[in-house]
C-alpha cells in the first residue's frame, strides 16, 4: 500500500525530526515560559499505542491499530511527529476468503519556531501524507506554513492554534481506477487542546481543516487516557476524517473510528 513520494518523506523528516544545526547544541535544556517552569529534557517525549480486536463464530473479523507520537520542546523549537496505521478485514461468508474492509496509513510532521523561548507566538511548517483507498483517494498530501500560538490557561490546561496557507495534492479513485494527480492551494486551520485532568488522566482534543479549491479535508479526534502505571495507559478515542467533495459518489464523505488502545510511553 505504501507508495510514498521521496519528496514527501524528505519534507516530513526534515520538518519534524531535526532542528537547525545552531540549535543542536542546546538539546539538553529548554526554558519555556509557556510551560511555567524550567525543565531538563534529555530525550524525545514518545508514546506508542496498540489495539487489536478479533471476533469468531458467525462473523470473523480482525482489526489492528497502531500509532506513534513523538515530540520535543526546547529553546525556540517545538517539534512533533505522528505515524498512524489502521487495518481491518472480515471473512466473506459466501467464499470463506478474507476481505479487507479498512486500510489507512497517516504520517505527519511539524516544526514550530517560537519568536523567543518565552513567546506564545511561533511560525510553523506542517506536512502530512495519507493513504486510504477506501476514502476515494489513492493518497492525499499537504504542506503548509503559517502562524501558531499556544495559550496556557492553567498549569494543567493549554491549547495550540494555527492558521496559514499551503499546498495539497492527491490522486482520486473513480470506479476503482486511480486518476492523475491533482493539486491546489489551501488554507489550513488547526487547534489542539490538552487537559491533564489529574495525575493519572488526560484529555486531548484536536481538529484541523484544509480548505482547497474543490475539497475541504477535515480531521478531528477526541481522546481520554488513564494511567495504569508510570509507563502504560489505557486510551479511549473517537476520530473522524471528512472530505467535502469526492469524485466517486459511491464513497462516503465521512469516516469515523472508535478505538480502545494500550499506550506505552518512553
Amino acid at each position: 500500500m505504501t507508495k510514498f513520494k521521496p519528496a514527501v518523506i524528505a519534507a516530513l523528516v526534515s520538518c519534524s525530526l531535526f532542528a537547525p544545526a545552531h540549535a543542536a547544541a542546546s538539546i539538553f535544556m529548554y526554558d519555556d515560559a509557556d510551560d511555567l517552569s524550567t525543565t531538563e529534557k534529555h530525550e524525545w517525549d514518545a508514546s506508542a499505542e496498540l489495539g487489536l480486536l478479533f471476533t469468531s463464530g458467525n462473523t470473523e473479523t480482525e482489526t489492528f491499530k497502531t500509532k506513534l507520537n513523538a515530540s520535543r520542546d526546547y529553546e525556540n523549537w517545538r517539534l512533533k511527529g505522528v505515524v498512524d496505521y489502521f487495518r481491518s478485514k472480515q471473512e466473506d461468508q459466501a467464499t470463506g476468503e478474507d476481505r479487507v474492509t479498512g486500510d489507512r496509513f497517516f504520517l505527519s510532521g511539524q516544526a514550530n519556531y517560537k519568536f523567543s523561548p518565552e513567546s506564545k507566538s511561533s511560525i510553523f511548517v506542517f506536512t502530512s501524507y495519507e493513504e486510504d483507498e477506501f476514502s476515494g483517494y489513492d493518497y492525499q498530501g499537504t504542506l503548509a506554513i503559517g502562524y501558531g500560538a499556544r495559550y496556557r490557561y492553567s498549569e494543567s490546561l493549554y491549547a495550540d492554534y494555527e492558521i496559514g496557507p499551503g499546498y495539497a495534492f492527491d490522486r482520486p479513485i473513480i470506479g476503482g481506477i486511480v486518476q492523475p494527480e491533482e493539486s491546489s492551494g489551501i488554507i489550513r486551520v488547526a487547534g489542539n487542546l490538552v487537559w491533564e485532568i489529574s495525575e493519572s488522566a488526560k484529555l486531548n482534543a484536536l481538529a484541523s481543516s484544509e480548505k482547497g479549491k474543490d475539497n475541504t479535508k477535515t480531521r478531528a479526534e477526541v481522546s481520554i487516557s488513564a494511567n495504569i502505571n508510570s509507563s502504560l495507559a489505557l486510551k479511549f478515542s473517537i476520530s473522524g476524517n471528512h472530505n467535502s467533495f469526492l469524485e466517486d459518489s459511491s464513497k462516503e464523505k465521512l469516516d469515523t473510528q472508535t478505538a480502545v488502545t494500550l499506550v506505552y510511553s518512553f
